[in-house]
């Protein structure tokens, strides 16, 4: 699922709505600041190798892909696990669940009625899948295009790595994000976009709170919480799966 995999570019490029994001300013106490002599990179580079090493977190992410509005929300471990939700400008919504090397979707009509349409499918087709799997879950093994494609921690990490920039930040006025004191780090490139980093201001575990970017085609935002707290992933009933690549097969 081509527009699937772009989710996480979509949620890591991250960015926009930023109203709520900022306030609560932690004013100039340099005494109780952790990152008190660091630059704005220095504290990028300590947040992103610090982020890097989490066994687990949760993401809630809001923004723009191709023009579409798109939503996910999951909770991801090191090992293989996720679990969580996806919706588009649609209206079309999708849980996701990956286990044991397996990931697993389950789609309402609409979902499953504009994801058909964006893969090519004639009416028939695309009205034929989406009756298969009504109320089911679909079933991909590890590595296909779907779920698996970006609902994978070490996936999320290593984009995260790649698309941090980490030379040019400057640090604003701390903010608060979901009640965690945060230092703000801004990187505006010369078409205008603008990238926000909150990054927790703790000397321990300077973990990235929030992404935000906005002034370009896809602005959103994705806020991070819940980091190393464990996740439990149960694998659908049976008969409520239906396996793709055995249809393919018998096809």
């Amino acid at each position: 699922m081509k527009a699937n995999r772009k989710l996480w570019v979509a949620a890591t490029v991250c960015a926009a709505v930023v109203a709520g994001v900022t306030g609560c300013s932690q004013g100039d106490d340099k005494a109780a600041d952790p990152f008190a002599g660091l630059t704005a990179d220095a504290i990028a580079d300590k947040a992103v190798e610090t982020t890097k090493a989490a066994t687990a977190f949760h993401m809630n992410g809001k923004g723009k892909t191709d023009g579409d509005d798109m939503t996910v929300d999951l909770s991801v471990d090191s090992k293989g696990s996720c679990t969580g939700t996806m919706e588009t400008g649609k209206g079309g919504k999708a849980e996701m669940i990956s286990t044991g090397g397996v990931s697993y979707m389950k789609g309402d009509e609409a979902f499953w009625g504009s994801t058909a349409g964006e893969e090519g499918d004639s009416s028939d087709e695309a009205g034929a899948m989406t009756a298969l799997l009504k109320g089911r879950w679909m079933k991909m093994p590890a590595g296909e295009e779907g779920p698996d494609a970006f609902c994978d921690l070490k996936t999320i990490v290593k984009d995260m790595d790649e698309d941090t920039p980490r030379k040019g930040l400057t640090r604003g006025d701390d903010a608060d994000v979901d009640g965690r004191p945060a230092a703000v780090l801004t990187k505006k490139d010369a078409k205008g976009e603008t990238t926000t980093f909150y990054v927790a201001k703790d000397s321990a575990k300077p973990f990235i709170l929030r992404v935000v970017e906005a002034g370009g085609k896809e602005p959103g935002t994705v806020t991070f919480s819940d980091y190393d707290k464990p996740i439990t992933v149960t694998a659908p009933p049976a008969d409520q799966v239906v396996d793709m690549a055995e249809l393919a097969g018998a096809s």
